[in-house]
């Protein structure tokens, strides 16, 4: 091969222009920050900390009460419970029973009813004399617990489960003797006959 065919073949080499150097000028002065923009950022990162701490303590807060209510809520909840259980005990037919042998109504033998469709009076239509077989106060009463200290409402001193208020005695047509005609009064609860 020959020279020309060498040299057509080889990378033709170009040579590259000088490099200009040239001097840079004195660096710029550094800016000094903003006495302003320091200001904002403290004033900001303190903002922030104090919402931050102001939502901590009234969420804190809202808890403590949340907790208080709830308390009171049971609280009353129990009142409640309590009231509902003292008002049954005061409507339960042992403390009516004995409110009515208190003021000294007796049971009736023979009672009598009115007929509303045409207001017409079945039975004997006599008052009710003499004692009631019925003791409500007494041993013989069923027990209740709601009621057993309450105290009556005609006789404060006397309880179902108290000393019993004594009966009233009501005196024949000329004074002499108390009219009975009710079987004598049941004071060892109802007899029970024996399955053995």
């Amino acid at each position: 091969m020959s020279l020309a065919a060498w040299s057509s073949l080889a990378p033709v080499r170009r040579e590259s222009p000088a490099r200009r150097l040239r001097a840079l000028g004195a660096p710029a002065p550094r800016r000094r920050p903003k006495v302003l923009y320091a200001i904002v950022a403290v004033a900001g990162a303190v903002g922030i900390g104090a919402a931050q701490m102001a939502l901590s303590v009234m969420t804190t807060q809202g808890s403590y009460q949340i907790a208080e209510l709830t308390s009171q809520q049971r609280q009353l909840d129990w009142k409640k419970q309590m009231l509902y259980d003292d008002v049954a005990g005061l409507s339960s037919p042992q403390f009516l029973a004995a409110n009515a042998s208190a003021l000294g109504l007796v049971i009736n033998e023979s009672p009598s009813y009115l007929r509303l469709s045409d207001g017409a009076i079945l039975g004997a239509s006599q008052a009710a004399i003499g004692a009631s077989s019925v003791d409500a106060i007494g041993r013989g009463a069923v027990a209740n617990a709601l009621i057993t200290d309450t105290p009556l409402v005609t006789a404060p001193d006397a309880t179902i489960a108290g000393a019993p208020v004594a009966p009233v005695e009501v005196l024949s047509a000329d004074g002499t003797a108390p009219v009975v005609n009710t079987p004598p009064p049941l004071t060892d609860g109802l007899p029970t006959p024996s399955t053995h």
